[in-house]
């Protein structure tokens, strides 16, 4: 199967994905660390989610020319 979304995007698409699924980890930690697992964990972190998943899209696109600029500084070139 081929992509829904053209290659344009790739960026944006990567970002949102790694917004989704860091958004939800540090929810899911940071509930449980603070409250508890306890209760209605699920929807504690539900609600928990629903702030940070937009919060985390904005600083991944935000961010992410400065973490390139680390990389290249970080990563030795190959040889020509």
């Amino acid at each position: 199967m081929s992509g829904l979304i053209p290659k344009r995007y790739t960026q944006l698409v990567f970002a949102f994905y790694m917004a989704v699924i860091m958004s939800l980890l540090m929810s899911a930690v940071l509930v449980a660390l603070n409250t508890g697992l306890q209760g209605n964990y699920f929807m504690r972190v539900l609600r928990a989610y629903i702030i940070a998943m937009p919060v985390g899209f904005c600083c991944v696109i935000l961010v992410r020319p400065l973490v390139n600029k680390l990389v290249a500084l970080t990563i030795k070139k190959d040889p020509p």
